[in-house]
């Protein structure tokens, strides 16, 4: 690997309702002091997790270990509603970090189901975005698929009104061939207008098919629970470049990139950049010696944070110094 290039897809690494999510943990602390508890890991990433812990926050699943009168962040995949009414009655002051695109979902799924429809929800089980989504609806009203098997097996009530939601994590391709597996046994389903699957998503399986043709292998930077990480490293594999997923670059193997001339290296939307950097300084320690980014689309996506997180004086300070 004594010549090896370090080829960096683009874009990769935090998207806006990630960097969001992480904003309104960070301004909770600042304002209003800790501990701030979080309803499940905020992003899926260990590293952005384990800083916000040192920072002062707790993350928890169940609201009954969260005290009266604290205050309380829903993280970035979306609650379902019995969660939303519970922390109401508990009194919590609440902030949702919520992604907007997934709240978009939210959205959807309420005013259709106002008009009668019942749902095929495209998503992994268990996901904490699909609970919350699926929960934005009594019991039965939507049946969630995770594959095209799936959807040969599913019974709704009646197929008139029926639409069809997606996790906004998946793999595009994946998506597109359980739609198109929905639509040929459901003609009459209703497809949003536009795909539930985020521009994010989308943007980074995109720089994949353009990173993967160039280089001998792809290191793919996320933790084990992250969804879109995970479908980044399938997309390379699938596309036959040899392909791992990494935490940290303590996990890189030597292994894996001797020898090899053109490494590729991207990174989930929920991991954070000095995370690739540090990548980026291993393959250096291990030989590498030159880094080319590949041309992509530009994010320039933001979301306005929620309100009553305005800091001013010791506040902004605070946050100041939490960074």
């Amino acid at each position: 690997m004594s010549s090896a290039e370090v080829v960096l897809a683009q874009p990769r690494g935090f998207c806006a309702g990630v960097d969001r999510a992480i904003e309104i943990v960070e301004r909770a602390l600042a304002k209003f002091g800790a501990p701030i508890y979080v309803r499940h890991e905020i992003v899926h990433n260990t590293y952005v997790v384990n800083d916000l812990k040192a920072k002062g926050a707790i993350f928890i699943e169940d609201l009954a270990d969260v005290p009266p009168g604290a205050t309380l962040v829903f993280s970035a995949h979306g609650v379902p509603k019995a969660v939303e009414a519970e922390a109401a009655a508990r009194g919590f002051q609440v902030f949702d970090a919520t992604c907007p695109l997934v709240t978009k979902v939210h959205v959807e799924v309420a005013k259709l189901h106002r008009e009668g429809y019942e749902f095929i929800m495209i998503g992994h089980k268990g996901h904490p975005e699909v609970e919350g989504t699926m929960g934005q609806l009594p019991p039965g009203c939507i049946h969630l698929v995770e594959d095209e098997a799936d959807v040969a097996r599913i019974q709704p009530a009646q197929t008139d009104k029926l639409a069809v939601v997606t996790q906004t994590t998946l793999s595009v391709d994946d998506a597109a061939g359980i739609t198109a597996a929905v639509k040929a046994r459901f003609p009459q389903v209703r497809q949003p207008k536009q795909q539930d699957i985020c521009y994010a998503t989308q943007n980074r399986q995109d720089a994949v098919k353009l990173l993967s043709p160039e280089v001998d292998v792809v290191i793919v930077v996320g933790s084990p629970t992250s969804s879109n990480s995970n479908r980044l490293r399938e997309l390379a594999q699938r596309l036959g470049t040899e392909s791992h997923m990494i935490d940290s670059a303590d996990d890189l193997r030597p292994e894996w990139v001797q020898g090899r001339q053109r490494i590729g290296l991207t990174a989930g939307a929920s991991a954070p950049d000095i995370l690739v950097r540090q990548v980026i300084d291993r393959l250096r320690a291990l030989g590498a010696v030159s880094v080319r980014t590949l041309d992509g689309a530009a994010e320039t996506m933001k979301f306005p944070l929620p309100k009553g997180l305005k800091l001013e004086g010791a506040a902004a300070v605070n946050l100041a110094h939490l960074r």
